[in-house]
């Protein structure tokens, strides 16, 4: 086994307290650390968290990038759902807004509050 170990994905956002409270909701994670800059949140019972830093000059990333010059997508969150629609409309009650690129029937991308793209998604049945 490796001695290292992932422990935070870190995103910039306009207000880190804000999109902390985006996924929290979400995800069904709680608060494990907070600055005035900095929020970082996980699983209750442990595991990878997420950490979210207040950048002022923070851009929103265009996907898929149609301009040279955008703001590119660097990451993306994959979160894997039991029932996508109702999903989707929940991620939409919590701030979340539909992309308008949806490249597959199993996926919806979504923007969260700060305008990064993440995936929900289903397994299909019998793959």
């Amino acid at each position: 086994m490796s001695p290292t170990r992932l422990s935070t994905v870190v995103l910039d956002a306009r207000d880190a307290h804000e999109l902390a409270g985006f996924y929290a909701r979400l995800l069904g994670y709680e608060v494990r650390a907070e600055e005035p800059d900095w929020v970082l949140i996980g699983p209750p019972d442990g595991g990878t968290g997420l950490a979210f830093q207040t950048e002022p000059e923070y851009v929103p990333p265009v996907w898929p990038t149609r301009t040279p010059g955008d703001q590119q997508m660097m990451l993306h969150l994959d979160i894997q759902v039991d029932d996508l629609a109702g999903e989707v409309e929940r991620a939409v009650g919590l701030g979340a807004t539909p992309h308008d690129h949806q490249p597959q029937d199993d996926v919806r991308v979504l923007l969260d509050p700060s305008g990064h793209p993440f995936c929900l998604w289903r397994e299909e049945q019998g793959v």
